[in-house]
């Protein structure tokens, strides 16, 4: 077959250790030979954002509001350990935490489901999607250490020069304090874009806080989704025969537990953090997650929800040979070329992404499959294999369906 041509490039942005070997080679083996590959290229691997000082990783969030689809690799967000292996200048911050204050975006992260791999709350039988604001509260926190004796207050200083004060806390013996803020028009784009991916897929969307006890912080969340919902979106959401459904954090994992999924689940920042790990375990893995950074004026990041396999990583070093579940990566692929096709009218383009996403999965319900994923299976008949070898199968299934 010809390769399909793209019109417009994907933002790559690569990233570092095992997930950048397996970035390699998926467009090697997966992709390049089918498709005309056009993409504009950021290395995010923390030697070039450290010889950068980072401007790489704010290019790159340029780029993605210029063309408005990337793909991200995985890459590492540097601790003192860190530093000290790679020899930083500085302890560098999260790439992914950056590009999402620029972005404004919201985090959608919902499991790949394969048969053989069973999610472990039993009653789950269609996929529940976290979605995750991703700017401000504890994320921008700010923190200190408070000796005995010492009276802490928050502190507002308004734009004509006057103070409005609250008492925090008289600390008759030392203890410790954060401060934690958000703004209204991140909520509202968390919100509006919550809103219209429920409209796109035709999901149900819950939203949760604990406004019962942070009666400003988080009932300013719940106003303002309400508001927006009332205003802009309870026709839409009727007419497409869908709710929109508010309660209480803890009230939402009791149901969320006892439901069947097939719904959005929208979170602050922090329980978006928490709970989309708790339904990537119960679904499978991180490594068996989509996800998508989604901001308002209709701009797409595509990642693996995991971090870079650093054990398997040091195999790889030492020539051995690896076995590690390349399917989040993989899918991050596919949802980007899947988006560019949409945006870009090339239906060959989405119907290829499409298939490799399909021949994916057959992969797995056929028995083929890494380690980790064997150590979720359920399938009576399984074959462990490498990474590379994994994705040469998918490659005969592909060719099949293609």
């Amino acid at each position: 077959m010809d390769k399909i041509k793209m019109k417009t490039p994907l933002v790559e942005m690569d990233g570092d250790e095992m997930t950048r070997i397996i970035w390699k080679m998926i467009k090697d083996i997966l992709i390049v030979p089918y498709v005309d590959l056009k993409t504009e290229y950021y290395d995010l691997g923390l030697e070039n954002r450290d010889a950068t000082d980072d401007k790489v990783t704010y290019d790159s969030a340029a780029a993605t509001k210029k063309y408005g689809v990337a793909v991200k690799c995985a890459t590492i967000t540097p601790n003192a350990d860190r530093v000290k292996e790679y020899n930083l200048k500085e302890m560098w911050k999260s790439p992914n935490g950056t590009i999402r204050a620029i972005l404004d975006g919201t985090v959608f992260r919902a499991p790949i489901v394969v048969k053989g791999i069973e999610p472990l709350v039993s009653n789950w039988k269609k996929p529940i999607t976290i979605a995750r604001h991703a700017y401000g509260d504890v994320y921008r926190n700010v923190e200190m250490t408070v000796p005995a004796g010492a009276k802490a207050e928050l502190v507002v200083t308004k734009e004509d020069g006057s103070e409005e004060r609250a008492l925090i806390h008289d600390f008759k013996t030392a203890g410790i304090l954060q401060g934690l803020h958000n703004i209204d028009k991140s909520i509202e784009s968390f919100a509006k874009a919550c809103f219209q991916f429920a409209l796109s897929t035709k999901q149900d969307l819950w939203f949760s806080t604990k406004d019962t006890i942070s009666k400003k912080y988080d009932h300013r969340f719940k106003d303002i989704f309400n508001d927006l919902y009332e205003a802009e979106f309870k026709s839409k959401f009727e007419k497409a025969g869908i709710t929109y459904f508010y309660t209480l954090i803890d009230d939402a994992v009791a149901r969320v537990i006892r439901s069947e999924g097939g719904y959005i689940w929208a979170c602050k920042n922090y329980d978006g953090d928490v709970m989309s790990d708790m339904v990537a375990t119960a679904f499978g893995s991180l490594a068996m997650m989509t996800s998508v950074l989604v901001s308002p004026d209709g701009v797409y990041e595509y990642e693996a929800a995991h971090g870079t396999v650093q054990r398997h990583y040091y195999k790889h070093l030492k020539g051995e040979k690896t076995s590690t579940n390349s399917m989040a990566t993989l899918f991050a692929w596919t949802g980007a070329l899947k988006k560019r096709g949409e945006l870009d009218q090339l239906p060959e383009l989405v119907r290829f992404a499409e298939k490799l996403e399909t021949a994916s999965v057959q992969t797995i319900e056929n028995g083929i499959m890494t380690g980790d994923l064997a150590g979720l299976s359920t399938l009576p008949n399984k074959t462990t294999v490498d990474t590379e070898t994994f994705l040469k199968e998918i490659n005969k299934n592909l060719i099949k369906l293609l």
